[in-house]
């Protein structure tokens, strides 16, 4: 697939890559440049889209997350002082 490129610097996307990438009139793409010189390009997914990808198994309170910290702390004390 080819496609020109305007004196703006603009060009089409070719309908089969918009389709393959699910891309929408409005959507933000990403270039990636990489050393050999080969350019890919994905889209940029909007975190809001990302809710939910994720399982969580249970949501951990301020107070079991500071217990845990606390717990990491004492151990990680105890492994410098065995030394």
């Amino acid at each position: 697939m080819e496609s020109a490129l305007s004196v703006k610097g603009q060009t089409t996307i070719p309908k089969a890559i918009r389709d393959h990438l699910h891309l929408q009139p409005g959507d933000r793409i990403k270039f990636f440049l990489h050393p050999d010189g080969s350019v890919v390009i994905l889209p940029k997914i909007p975190t809001s889209k990302l809710n939910g990808s994720v399982r969580v198994r249970r949501r951990a309170s301020l107070d079991d997350m500071e217990t845990a910290i606390g717990e990491g702390a004492t151990a990680r004390g105890r492994r410098i002082k065995h030394r």
